[in-house]
C-alpha cells in the first residue's frame, strides 16, 4: 500500500517513512502545500499523513480539496495544533483521525496500520487463487501445496498491487510508480527483475498463479483453475 506524508519538517518526515517501510508501505514525501496537494489529488494513494502548518497551502485546504473531489483516501493530521477546536475542526472537514506532536513513531504506525486495516480481512491476508500473502509474517504461501516462502519488500509490494487488481491489466508505469515511486532513481529494468523473482517464488510454492505479460498493455495475475 501506498502512503503519502506531506510534511515541512524534513528530518520528521524522513523518520516516519523510514519506520513506515519496514512495515512494507511505499512512502512518498511533499514538503510544501502545493506539492502535497498536487500528489494527494492523485488517487495514488491509500493513506495520506498531513500536518497542517504547511508553507504555500495549510493542510485543513488540503483536506477541503481532497474531500471536495470526493476522494475517499484515509487521512490522518499529524500536527503541533492539538486543542480542541483544532481537531474537531479537522475531523469536521473529513480527516480520519488526529495525532498531535510530539508523538511515538510506534503509535502513528499503530494508526495507519489500524486505517488500513479497515478494509482488509480481519486475519491479514489477502488472497487469489490458491494463493495468500500474509501481511504479518511476510510470506507468500500457496494453499494448494502448503507451501510457502519469505517474500521481500518490494516483492511484496508488487504481488499485493496484483493481488488487489485481479481483474485489471496493470501497466508497467503504474506499476513502477506504485511499487518505486514517481520520483524514484532505480531503473525501469527493476520491474523486470522483480517479476522474475516474483514468478520464481510462485513456481517454488507450486502456485498455479502466473503473472501474464498482455503485450503492449502491462501485467495481470491469471489463476490456472479458472480457465478449465
Amino acid at each position: 500500500m501506498r502512503i503519502l506524508i506531506v510534511e515541512d519538517e524534513v528530518a520528521l518526515a524522513g523518520l516516519v517513512s523510514e519506520r513506515l517501510s519496514k512495515d512494507h508501505y511505499t512512502v512518498d514525501i511533499s514538503n510544501d502545500g502545493e506539492e502535497g496537494l498536487y500528489n494527494a489529488l492523485s488517487g495514488m494513494y491509500d493513506l495520506i499523513i498531513l500536518d497542517i502548518m504547511l508553507p504555500h497551502k495549510d493542510g485543513i485546504e488540503i483536506l477541503r480539496e481532497i474531500r471536495k473531489e470526493n476522494n475517499e483516501v484515509k487521512v490522518i493530521m499529524l500536527t503541533a495544533r492539538a486543542e480542541l477546536e483544532d481537531r474537531l475542526l479537522g475531523f469536521g472537514c473529513g480527516a480520519n483521525d488526529y495525532v498531535p506532536k510530539p508523538f511515538h513513531i510506534d503509535e502513528l504506525v499503530a494508526r495507519v496500520n489500524a486505517q488500513l486495516n479497515m478494509g482488509r480481512a480481519v486475519q491479514n491476508v489477502v488472497r487469489f487463487g490458491d494463493i495468500t500473502l500474509d501481511y504479518n509474517l511476510s510470506r507468500l504461501c500457496c494453499v494448494g501445496s502448503n507451501e510457502d516462502i519469505a517474500i521481500n519488500n518490494k516483492e511484496f509490494q508488487l504481488i499485493e498491487y496484483l493481488m488487489c487488481n485481479p481483474d485489471r491489466i496493470l501497466s508497467k508505469e503504474m506499476i513502477f510508480d506504485r511499487v518505486w515511486g514517481m520520483d524514484s532513481e532505480a531503473v525501469s529494468n527493476s520491474l523486470e527483475a522483480y517479476m522474475s523473482f516474483v514468478r520464481k517464488k510462485l513456481r517454488v510454492i507450486g502456485s498455479k498463479v502466473s503473472i501474464k505479460t498482455v503485450r503492449n498493455m502491462g501485467y495481470r495475475l491469471e489463476y490456472e483453475e479458472q480457465r478449465l
